[in-house]
């Protein structure tokens, strides 16, 4: 039997069945959590066979058979969006889950097309803008207690290893549409393996309790719940994902947080308050375990957080890969990654920018997973010589261990062809203009030298922020080749707060989609 999310939720249900599996907020009328709802184990794998055995009643009444593909437009941050996923999952059917932030139906529609979908349940919010939907649509159920269906759930032991389980989609576009990422059975049990090894306890005598990082429609939460519910842990549903340092420290007091799973860019909100608050500080130090995700946390705040003695590590992943490689376990420099075990990925060397000064001449490496990996993604995703190749650069610190370098479009190429890092522009801009700058993305592809856009922090006059910039920036630029510096403030350009393309699940900024929309701003700056 292949081991998946199914098999892993038969075991615990029996091993933990009394233990709290979910804390979910119960809000008053002053939008403020009242209590935090305890869900066991044993509850949540009978809501799930209730809900598996309700849609395989409307399923069957609209002629799907099994192993069909389900569409799911959903938030996947709800207790009840969870038992969907789950239940259709169980019933025998495959979820293809989209999030909320997939605004555009006809997007929707293109991708249940190329996955050959035969229904969507959607969230009651979409209902408007499902008029044209070119497969059965039904609503949520807005309960998790549904009445008692009598159908038959298939064996969890029938499905096979090459079996499609999910369907999951990447957070960036290609070609102004999301990528499918067909997900397998023999690919779930790999998630499995790694999810067990990244949420090992501590403390084996104690129930840990974590958070969600995320909607279940993409693979971050997917991934660590399938690895909380191996070792028993209990899981906060939190408001939202970027919740407030305040609803922080009341999970840490009401329901006992240890483990804090975030993405970088909301994890990033709370070292800030941090530094300004001994007491959340204190209670940072004193969690077991502080995981981010998503994007790199700047130079400045992960060294910050290691130095206060914060129990802080990387987990490298993505879309396609679930976890890869994991940071914390090298004892002279916790910023350092290595491979999860049982992984069979290579390093492969590019080609550098001429010169043997600065840091942009130094060895990188793109990382790909070998065909033998046993989490290689699916053929359709790999490349022609039969691996998978990320795009992701890394550089070798110590043998064996690496720090990432941002992905080989981070490293764009000016006009003469030479490279420039434009994560290490950002990051320095960062660090140096603390107060000013709420974010930054450089560009400038093929371009003389690079350009930095930025969402100010403070209400100052655009001419005089962009000054300010280029004084606190100098030093660092001034050591850097002429390709890739930033000397005049016609090369900083100043944008309102949100303006910049973000990606949906995490929030990151969107280099190449930047280049595409600003590109008649960034044509004036090199036509004199």
């Amino acid at each position: 039997m292949v081991s998946s999310h199914l098999t892993v939720l038969e075991s615990s249900s029996s091993t933990y069945s009394t233990a709290t599996l979910f804390r979910v907020p119960q809000i008053d009328n002053a939008g403020r959590v009242a209590q935090w709802r305890s869900i066991s184990y044993e509850q949540f794998h009978h809501d799930v066979e209730s809900y598996a055995r309700y849609w395989t009643r409307v399923f069957k009444n609209d002629r799907i058979p099994r192993r069909s593909v389900i569409g799911m437009w959903i938030s996947g941050f709800t207790y009840i969006d969870v038992l969907h996923i789950y239940g259709i999952s169980r019933a025998g059917y495959i979820p293809q889950l989209f999030s909320l932030r997939l605004p555009n139906p006809s997007v929707i529609y293109e991708l249940l097309q190329k996955a050959n979908a035969r229904a969507l349940i959607y969230d009651p919010s979409f209902e408007s803008l499902l008029a044209d939907c070119p497969v059965p649509t039904h609503c949520i159920l807005r309960s998790e207690k549904v009445g008692r269906v009598d159908e038959a759930l298939p064996d969890i032991r029938e499905f096979k290893e090459d079996d499609i389980a999910f369907y999951f989609h990447t957070s960036g576009s290609t070609s102004g549409s999301p990528k499918l990422v067909p997900t397998s059975f023999r690919w779930m049990s790999t998630v499995v393996v790694k999810s067990r090894h990244i949420s090992m306890p501590q403390n084996p005598e104690r129930q840990d309790v974590t958070v969600c990082m995320g909607s279940m429609c993409h693979i971050g939460q997917s991934f660590m719940l399938i690895g909380s519910l191996q070792h028993g842990s209990c899981v906060i549903q939190p408001t939202a994902i970027g919740f407030s340092s305040e609803e922080l420290i009341d999970m840490i007091v009401r329901c006992g947080l240890n483990r804090l799973n975030q993405f970088a860019a909301f994890l990033m909100k709370h070292f800030k308050n941090a530094r300004q608050d001994p007491k959340l500080l204190s209670m940072l130090k004193n969690l077991d375990d502080i995981v981010y995700s998503g994007m790199p946390l700047p130079y400045e705040d992960e060294q910050w957080a290691l130095k206060s003695g914060l129990p802080l590590r990387n987990l490298f992943g993505s879309t396609e890969l679930g976890g890869m490689l994991l940071a914390g376990g090298n004892e002279r420099n916790k910023a350092l990654l290595q491979p999860l075990p049982g992984t069979s990925y290579s390093f492969m060397p590019i080609e550098s920018s001429e010169g043997t000064v600065h840091q942009s001449s130094a060895a990188l490496f793109e990382l790909v997973i070998l065909s033998n990996s046993p989490d290689c993604p699916d053929r359709s995703l790999r490349h022609a010589d039969g691996h998978f190749h990320t795009g992701d650069l890394f550089q070798e610190i110590l043998p064996g261990w690496w720090i990432s370098r941002g992905r080989d479009d981070d490293w764009i190429k000016s006009e003469t062809s030479l490279r420039c890092d434009t994560r290490a522009i950002e990051d320095n801009a960062r660090a140096m203009c603390t107060g000013l700058i709420a974010e930054c993305i450089v560009v400038g592809s093929g371009r003389p030298s690079p350009v930095m856009f930025v969402e100010p922090a403070v209400d100052m006059d655009h001419n005089k922020l962009k000054k300010e910039i280029l004084r606190k920036t100098r030093q660092f630029h001034q050591r850097r080749y002429l390709h890739e510096r930033i000397t005049s403030s016609d090369m900083i350009v100043i944008v309102p707060r949100n303006t910049l393309p973000r990606t949906a699940t995490k929030g990151n900024i969107r280099r190449k989609a930047v280049e595409e929309a600003f590109k008649a701003e960034i044509d004036s700056i090199f036509a004199h």
